[in-house]
């Protein structure tokens, strides 16, 4: 349905259809007065005038009778909500093009996504070493169409420690939206190297994502330090993190923040005890699915890795077996054929499906960490509350203060209740994709094989028939 509620559309329609049976009760009644008709129609029904249309009486029951059947039918409605702003723009706008494509250009539905005029692409990973460490830079590439920006296209290089204060200086302007997260800074020893060429890859298209994440959102995109990260030259940027807190401000806010969570929250809003069931369920399973997954692939490349020794295996042999040669030769082929299907379905594994899961992990952090700096927003109001009812404390400016506290705790509160319904859609979005596309991938892998050796199979069984009929006299 549209922004305005059942009643309200219903009444919106009713005053756009009435215009409309205006207009023809009008141009009827016109018409019988030059042919010495009743004004109703030729079948003499209507007295003419007394119906509060110009037309008919009958003109406003077929209308009521519209308007209810209109009620009834809630797809019927929309449609007829979307013609009726249509028409009105039409009669009444002068300067309104009148083509049906030009109408249809001017109207917005609610369902059609926002432009998007944001364009973000991490790529050319690059090693720096010096005397004191090695790091790698990524470049970043922004287009974009937003009058804010002084250009139309940036590019600026960016190591990983910049996206971590690009992260801390969200989490702090927008303490209860839901930052999207970043990869490990560091990972399992012996999984992989820290700068193998795998682990970089691995790592530039989670920073891309995370960039485009913020790009998508709809408060995130516009904030000042994002533009700064997106925009400004290496020194610039290093300038511009000077200018934050110091050191003791930041030990100051932190050691308020303990203070905080250690009081806890006495009296979590039920909606909030809810969202923090759901995130602790939500992340034992994720974490779950994410252990399974990586089990998973690493059996499939154990698989992979023994089954490609047979094809090299079945051709050694085939030089010791002269009758068997050429059935030899046709199982290595086959094999051969499998392995390639194997390695492709493992590559759709470890690119679609393992980094979806376990983004999710780390989101599934990251809602935590949100929920503690709500409670701790709602502890902090909570003690002034309990120290002016106690009187602990000089009670002359703790109701303002409680005040601007209860303005803060509602901004919050609303913000995360906003973005969660987003986060969550989008996550069931890409979690069902994610293990869509694995299903897809696995049938055509499974149907590949099968095609494989059952093709092998029908060669060798009409070979068998042919050297059979062959040996008959």
């Amino acid at each position: 349905m549209g922004t305005l509620g059942g009643a309200g559309l219903a009444a919106a329609v009713a005053a756009s259809r009435a215009r409309t049976l205006g207009m023809e009760g009008e141009r009827r009644a016109s018409q019988a007065r030059s042919s010495g008709l009743p004004a109703g129609g030729a079948d003499g029904d209507s007295q003419g005038g007394s119906a509060p249309f110009p037309g008919s009486s009958g003109s406003s029951a077929l209308l009521q009778a519209e308007v209810l059947d209109l009620d009834e039918d809630e797809d019927d409605l929309e449609v007829f909500s979307k013609d009726a702003s249509l028409m009105d723009m039409n009669s009444f706008s002068p300067m309104m093009p009148t083509s049906p494509l030009s109408m249809i250009n001017q109207i917005k539905f609610e369902d059609e996504p926002d432009l998007k005029d944001l364009f973000i692409t991490v790529d050319e990973p690059e090693s720096h070493v010096t005397t004191i460490e090695t790091f790698i830079t990524y470049r970043i590439i922004t287009k974009t169409s937003r009058g804010e920006f002084d250009s139309s296209e940036f590019e600026v290089r960016r190591r990983y420690q910049d996206f971590l204060w690009l992260k801390g200086k969200l989490e702090e302007a927008h303490p209860t939206l839901i930052i999207p997260p970043l990869p490990e800074k560091f990972i399992v020893k012996g999984m992989v190297e820290r700068f193998n060429d795998d682990f970089i890859e691995t790592r530039r298209k989670a920073l891309h994502k995370f960039l485009n994440r913020i790009a998508d959102h709809p408060t995130l995109t516009f904030n000042e330090d994002f533009k700064i990260f997106l925009t400004a030259q290496a020194w610039e940027l290093s300038s511009h993190k000077k200018q934050g807190p110091g050191l003791l401000s930041r030990m100051g806010q932190t050691v308020r923040a303990v203070a905080s969570s250690m009081r806890g929250v006495k009296n979590r809003p039920e909606e909030f005890m809810e969202m923090n069931n759901f995130i602790e369920l939500f992340s034992q399973k994720i974490n779950l699915i994410d252990k399974i997954s990586q089990r998973i692939y690493k059996e499939e490349r154990e698989y992979f890795d023994e089954m490609k020794e047979y094809g090299p295996i079945h051709i050694l042999w085939s030089a010791s077996e002269e009758d068997l040669v050429d059935t030899l030769k046709d199982v290595a082929s086959c094999i051969d054929r499998c392995c390639k299907a194997t390695e492709k379905r493992m590559s759709g594994l470890s690119e679609a499906l393992l980094p979806v899961v376990h983004e999710y992990v780390l989101y599934s952090e990251m809602l935590m960490g949100v929920m503690k700096r709500r409670d701790q927003i709602q502890a902090e109001l909570d003690s002034k509350v309990e120290a002016l009812t106690y009187k602990k404390i000089d009670t002359d400016l703790l109701p303002e203060e409680i005040g601007k506290l209860e303005d803060k705790v509602e901004c919050a509160n609303n913000a995360l209740k906003a973005d969660w319904e987003r986060w969550k859609q989008n996550m069931q979005n890409d979690i069902k994709l994610a293990f869509t596309d694995m299903a897809e991938e696995n049938i055509h892998y499974y149907e590949q094989c099968l095609a494989t050796w059952e093709s092998f199979l029908t060669s060798q069984t009409n070979l068998h028939l042919e050297e059979t009929s062959e040996d008959k006299p």
